[in-house]
């Protein structure tokens, strides 16, 4: 099986529970930050890179949103639930 078909049946497995306790959270989130952020930041990164490759050859608002906008919201995105994440582990690490 795929590492996502693995991913995808222990989340499963740990949902399917009629409880869910601090220890299924505290592992769901690690998982998502350890395994499923960094498949997506290579995504975005090779998303990145090719639409910036392809802005060379656009002209007026399509050359900015091939340079700019869309870099800035896959980057800034990818930031944002990066920092979420870590922040989340952080604290709930503590707590418990």
């Amino acid at each position: 099986m795929s590492k996502w078909t693995d991913i995808r049946d222990s989340i499963e497995q740990a949902v399917s529970g009629t409880q869910i306790d601090e220890q299924v959270k505290q592992a769901v989130t690690q998982k998502c930050y350890d395994v499923v952020l960094p498949s997506l930041q290579k995504l975005g990164d090779g998303f990145v890179a090719s639409v910036k490759a392809q802005s060379v050859d656009e002209s007026g608002w399509c050359k900015v949103r091939d340079a700019i906008v869309l870099p800035a919201l896959i980057e800034g995105g990818l930031w944002l639930v990066e920092m979420v994440l870590k922040k989340t582990i952080e604290k709930t690490t503590v707590a418990a």
